[in-house]
């Protein structure tokens, strides 16, 4: 069942969904391959979230959950996104696909090869552009973000957020402890500093800063201590920008969609 340019992105969250609504609107045919429990923050704009719901859309892009590889044919032609879970990438040798995308964003490879496809490309730190894959995007905020990497890797992760109204760590909330999460508030909700917008067990997660709940974990999920689970934007006028794919991952996404036609993989 091999697909004409068809392009395999690995992960679902909101960077790689950015990538795959660019890819999606140029006219590329797209599988996501997803885990069993993706853990997206921003909810709203991720693809991941079809593994729980079935389906999921992301600004006018709907992404269908599908059981089997010969289901996607069906949801090709409906004109929207098929979703497979497969952590491995089981299925690449089947489909043989015109490139592969790593948007798991783990900050290391997690099986990405160049074997995989006869056009590898990653997203952010843990590859090595020549050696795990063929080309590497940068991620980091900055004057570099978007840029192709051939030959070396992404600036490593530094653990620090990118800056937003000023804030940085500060709009990063984390799980303090360990535990299943039971959400008091919803992702693009108003919230004040020091304000309980969930809980993990019996422990309180309160707001760090007051502004606009940019994302949160999926209400029920086992998150373990220390676990990246909410990320507050200070600026209150931007709620909008909970529902729509971020500047960031537009700019990644123009990095792979110009590695693609410089390697000559063409639009279906």
């Amino acid at each position: 069942m091999k697909q004409k340019n068809l392009i395999i992105v690995r992960g679902g969250g909101d960077l790689a969904s950015g990538v795959i609504h660019k890819l999606y609107w140029c006219g590329y045919r797209v599988l996501i391959l997803e885990c069993e429990k993706p853990s997206a923050i921003r909810r709203e704009v991720s693809f991941c979230d079809a593994v729980y719901d079935g389906t999921a859309e992301v600004e006018g892009v709907l992404c269908r959950k599908v059981s089997e590889v010969s289901e996607c044919d069906d949801v090709w032609e409906a004109g929207e996104i098929p979703l497979l879970v497969d952590e491995t990438g089981a299925v690449l040798r089947a489909l043989g696909p015109a490139a592969v995308v790593d948007g798991i964003l783990a900050k290391k490879n997690l099986g990405t090869s160049r074997d995989m496809a006869p056009l590898t490309i990653a997203l952010g730190p843990g590859f090595e552009a020549g050696k795990d894959v063929d080309y590497v995007i940068e991620t980091k905020r900055g004057h570099q973000l978007g840029r192709i990497i051939a030959e070396g890797s992404a600036i490593p992760n530094t653990g620090v957020p990118g800056m937003i109204g000023g804030y940085g760590k500060e709009r990063v909330i984390h799980s303090p402890a360990a535990g299943m999460i039971r959400n008091q508030a919803k992702i693009a909700d108003l919230v004040e500093e020091g304000q309980v917008i969930a809980m993990v067990g019996e422990t309180p997660v309160c707001a760090s800063l007051t502004g606009v709940l940019r994302g949160i974990i999926r209400d029920g999920y086992e998150v373990p201590l220390g676990m990246k689970i909410a990320d507050i934007d200070p600026r209150k006028e931007e709620k909008e920008n909970c529902f729509s794919v971020s500047d960031k991952a537009r700019c990644i996404a123009g990095g792979v969609v110009e590695v693609l036609l410089s390697e000559g993989v063409l639009p279906v």
